[in-house]
Order: C-alpha cells, then sequence, then structure tokens
C-alpha cells in the first residue's frame, strides 16, 4: 500500500499556532539582509545582555564544576536563594522545599498545567493574552477558555468574568499580572476576590508573574502575599535579563511540589546547570542594582511611547504598569493589523507585532509594540511610523 506522503498528525496540531510574529521577523530579517535598516518593536526580549556577574558565575561554574545532571527540581542553592528573594524584596515567606527550578517559564507552564489539567478540562484565561498559555492548556488535552476582556478592566479577568464563565467543565484559571501583551496589572482586592471564588469551586489558580520586577507604578508585589495555594510561575528572562538562558521556577502548594517533580524527572531531567550556579548571582546586590538602573531605563522608554503612539492616532486608554508592552489599536489606520504591521515594516523600517498572535478579541484592531531597544531607536522608530502616516509629530516641529 502506498503511504501518503504527509505524516500523521495528532489532531491537537489544528489548535496549535505558529507565532504570527516571527512572519513579521523573518521579513524583517531579509530586509536587513539586503541593506535596509529595521527598527525592532516586536520581539519581548530585552536589550540588555545578562548582567555581567551572571556571565561570569556561569565561566566560573564551567571551569570549577562538574556540571552534569542536577536534581530535577533545583539546585539546593539556588531555590533557597529564590525564597530569600520573596523574603527580603517582597516580604513574602516562601520556603525552599516550595520552590521548583525549571527550564525556562515554558517548563514552568507545562509542568505546573500537567499535573492539574485532565483531558477535558477548561482552564478560564483573559483575551488577549500570551499565546503560548492557550497553546499550553490544548497541548495536555485540556480546553483553553479564553474570555474576552477590554480596556475596562485593564484587559484583566474580574471576579465577575470568573463566576460568570466557570461551568462544570471548568477546572481552574490562568492569570498573568503584569500581562503580556497589554501591560497590565490585575488589583489585589480584584486579585483576592477571585482566589476565592476559584476555591469555592474547588479549582486552581495559576498567576504568570514573569514581569513581576518590571513594574513601574507602585512597588513589585506576588499573589503570594493573598494565598500559599495558588501556582505562581516566574522567569529569570524578563526581569534578570537572561532570554536564552532557560530558567524559570514554580512556587507550588507543598502538596503539589513531589508530583510536578515527577513530571519533571520524565520530561526534561532537570534545568541548565551552568544557567543555575549563573543564575545565584541575580539576587546578589551588585547585580540587583544594575537590574533597577535597567527598570527606570524602560520606564523612561514608557512614558515616551504611550504618548508618542496616542499623538499619531493610536488608541492607548490604558498606560501599561508593567512589562515592556503597549497594546495599542490601530482601527484609525487599518481594518487588518496583520496587513498594517506588514506595512509598517515594508514602508517605515519599523517591525510590530499584529495582534492575531494573542487571541480572538478583535486581533484585527489591534498591534503590541515592544520598547526593548534604546530610546534613540524608539525615537526613530517613531519618527518613520510619522513620516509613514503622515502626521509629523508636534515635538518633532517645535
Amino acid at each position: 500500500m502506498k503511504r501518503d506522503a504527509n505524516p500523521v498528525l495528532a489532531a491537537r496540531m489544528a489548535d496549535i499556532e505558529a507565532f504570527h510574529v516571527m512572519d513579521v521577523q523573518n521579513r524583517a530579517h531579509e530586509l536587513e539582509a539586503a541593506g535596509r535598516r529595521v527598527v525592532h518593536m516586536e520581539i519581548g526580549q530585552p536589550d540588555f545582555a545578562a548582567p555581567p556577574l551572571v556571565a561570569e558565575a556561569a565561566i566560573e561554574a564551567i571551569r570549577r564544576r562538574r556540571l552534569g545532571y542536577t536534581a530535577s527540581i533545583g539546585i539546593p542553592e539556588l531555590r533557597q536563594a529564590i525564597s530569600d528573594h520573596y523574603r527580603e524584596r517582597l516580604g513574602v515567606t516562601v520556603p525552599s522545599s516550595r520552590i521548583v527550578v525549571t527550564a525556562g517559564a515554558s517548563g514552568a507552564f507545562l509542568l505546573t498545567l500537567g499535573a492539574l489539567v485532565n483531558p477535558g478540562d477548561e482552564v478560564l484565561m483573559p483575551d488577549p493574552c500570551y499565546p503560548c498559555n492557550r497553546h499550553f492548556v490544548r497541548l495536555l488535552e485540556g480546553r483553553p477558555c479564553a474570555v474576552p476582556v477590554d480596556e475596562n478592566q485593564h484587559y484583566q479577568l474580574s471576579d465577575a468574568d470568573i463566576r460568570s464563565h466557570w461551568s462544570r467543565a471548568t477546572r481552574g484559571v490562568l492569570l498573568a499580572s503584569p500581562s503580556n501583551p497589554t501591560g497590565t496589572t490585575i488589583p489585589r482586592e480584584e486579585l483576592r476576590a477571585i482566589i476565592a471564588s476559584v476555591r469555592r469551586a474547588g479549582g486552581f489558580v495559576v498567576v504568570d508573574e514573569i514581569y513581576q520586577g518590571l513594574v513601574y507604578d507602585g512597588e513589585a508585589s506576588t499573589v503570594l502575599e493573598l494565598a500559599d495555594d495558588v501556582f505562581v510561575v516566574n522567569s529569570f528572562s524578563k526581569y534578570f535579563n537572561m532570554t536564552g538562558w532557560r530558567l524559570g521556577w514554580i512556587v507550588a502548594p507543598e502538596t503539589h511540589v513531589r508530583e510536578i517533580e515527577k513530571l519533571a524527572q520524565n520530561a526534561f531531567i532537570c534545568p541548565s546547570a551552568p544557567a543555575q550556579y549563573a543564575a545565584l548571582a541575580t539576587f546578589r546586590p551588585e547585580t540587583l542594582a544594575v537590574l533597577e538602573e535597567r527598570r527606570q531605563e524602560f520606564r523612561r522608554r514608557r512614558d515616551f511611547m504611550v504618548p508618542a503612539l496616542r499623538e499619531l492616532g493610536f488608541r492607548i486608554p490604558v498606560m501599561p504598569q508593567g512589562a515592556f508592552y503597549i497594546y495599542a489599536g490601530c482601527e484609525g489606520f487599518s481594518e487588518d493589523s496583520t496587513q498594517f504591521a506588514l506595512r509598517v515594516l515594508e514602508e517605515a523600517g519599523v517591525a510590530i507585532t499584529p495582534g492575531l498572535d494573542f487571541g480572538a478579541n478583535r486581533p484585527e484592531r489591534h498591534v503590541r509594540f515592544a520598547y526593548t531597544r534604546s530610546l534613540e531607536d524608539l525615537e526613530e522608530g517613531i519618527e518613520r511610523i510619522a513620516r509613514m502616516l503622515g502626521c509629523p509629530r508636534r515635538s518633532a516641529q517645535a
């Protein structure tokens, strides 16, 4: 019998999409290869390298240590350092026994949801949200239930949303504060109410705190101030500037750590050993001082970008409170954000992300800007978009 040339795929693959932003990035690279300069505002990767002490610690670990397998849930020194960080910087006591070091935040989500989601279970999440969240749930044969949210609730789920969308099939809630793509946070009392409602329903709460350190209005905080029975996912990628090192962590209830450990042993063996030893240096006072300077630089970029984009005619109803993203309405220019993003790239030489990556809630009306480039680059990008749109900025004319 002649076999079809195409391999047989699992049904889930039809629901798991590639990142649409990669189409933009690939075209940007083609333009750059042809000699054009492109201002990149599409990818959520800090333009800062890992802090110097982190790089030095990695080199020292490679030179002096036998970098074989570590414990599946992380070296004890790093788990303790994360525990100390919660106590010293956030005022929360989190025993190291509750901390699981993971192969990036993606690994943290897979382990957490793998321990919690059964086939057919619904998981509530906001729309728009980070695309991998719904794909992780689908990968585990769960059903992502994306609830449309808008600027009236700062693009975050409310307790009323949770209660109105909870069904017999609902197993839990996946939240992010600050969020990607909107940069908004969940008010403390709203988060407290959500936890209480989910607890009464017998479900779980997973909170993505990957951008926890990158908060510009007020102090950084954690949901762990409110509850011990939630699951927190965090990462060394964003605030700690260690993208590519693939290191994250989970804070889990004590009752679930052993179950998550079993999955980690089977799925990943262990996180990267060099990255773990390097990450110990992120908590040193000298490194934290560098990271604070960089946080202030991100704030300066946000404070430039939001009014500049509003001046050009982008709709930004809510000031992002954290992360390094601006979710902007582009309906004044186009009814198709994907085509608009490609036009901005081709005509202005600026790469931005179309809304299609972030869900089904009016994605064609939104684009995302990442202010992960120098202020000079951002200023250049804004001027290029202004010329393309034929609306010179007042500040540029002054």
